[in-house]
């Protein structure tokens, strides 16, 4: 007979935030056999991993409004973890407020930076003023513990169900196609997904700060078949006005095309790493 220490233990999924946050949802439908496991920042998800204390991290890396989750790309370029898949999510943002309330009711509005970001002129033209929280579902948690008709949450309507709230206005974000892509952080490159399927990498770089450096480094990469989608720079936090270089391109980094880049970039870069293939 099979006891509880029998059975096979499940893999543990750490996301940033509670049980009904969109990267708990992207995590529940991308992983459903696994453990979620909820962390209070996306500091501590990443550390759950790095830890091993968890399997892998799903946390946000851009939304197509909003543009880039700074904090996790910071991560991303500073620790030893390694993005293994990159996953796209419509995020459609809901105006929730206690049972019983009406729209015109409400003054004020809780959430996620990014959130109020996404919904600026929804909030702007109801001239709402804006608390800040960790997380949407965070947020639909206080407004359903705090019981106040004019307090209202910017959360999915999968947290409205989650916390008992009414969706006083739904889709209320400022671009339909509104789409965060969350990353699946792991300490190594292995298991579910055949590596051969991987055709997009992530790429990260410094170049000396000289003329030209810059262009150098997109000649390279550039020279030897590989396409970038998406090109950005970011402070590195290491010394004022210095900038690391965030890429991703089409292409099979793990090929003889790929392994020449890779030299050629060293040649102009300060700093060459290779921090995911998707």
């Amino acid at each position: 007979m099979e006891t509880e220490h029998d059975k096979p233990q499940k893999s543990k999924t750490a996301y940033s935030g509670v049980e009904g946050a969109f990267a708990h949802i992207v995590a529940k439908k991308a992983f459903p056999n696994d453990e979620l496991i909820a962390c209070s920042s996306f500091e501590e998800a990443y550390n759950a991993v790095l830890n091993k204390e968890c399997a892998k991290a799903v946390l946000p890396i851009e939304n197509s409004y909003t543009g880039e989750v700074g904090q996790v790309i910071d991560l991303m370029v500073s620790g030893e973890l390694v993005v293994d898949d990159v996953i796209p999510y419509k995020i459609s943002q809901n105006l929730l407020g206690i049972k019983g309330a009406k729209t015109s009711d409400i003054t004020k509005v809780i959430s996620h930076s990014q959130a109020l970001a996404q919904c600026e002129g929804y909030i702007r033209k109801h001239n709402f003023e804006e608390t800040l929280a960790p997380n949407t579902a965070m947020a639909a948690k206080e407004v359903a513990e705090l019981g106040d008709i004019h307090l209202a949450a910017i959360a999915s309507k999968e947290t409205a169900e989650l916390y008992g709230l009414d969706i006083l206005h739904a889709n209320i974000n400022e671009m339909n196609d509104n789409t965060t892509r969350f990353a699946v952080f792991k300490r190594d490159y292995q298991d579910e997904k055949n590596q051969s399927d991987k055709n997009s990498f992530i790429l990260i770089f410094t170049v000396n700060n000289v003329a030209g450096a810059l262009s150098k480094a997109i000649a390279v990469i550039s020279d030897y078949g590989f396409n970038m989608k998406v090109l950005r720079s970011r402070p590195s936090h290491q010394k004022a006005w210095e900038y690391y270089f965030y890429v991703e391109a089409d292409g099979d980094i793990d090929t003889k095309e790929g392994n020449q880049m890779i030299k050629r970039l060293k040649d102009v870069c300060n700093l060459v790493k290779i921090a995911g293939k998707y």
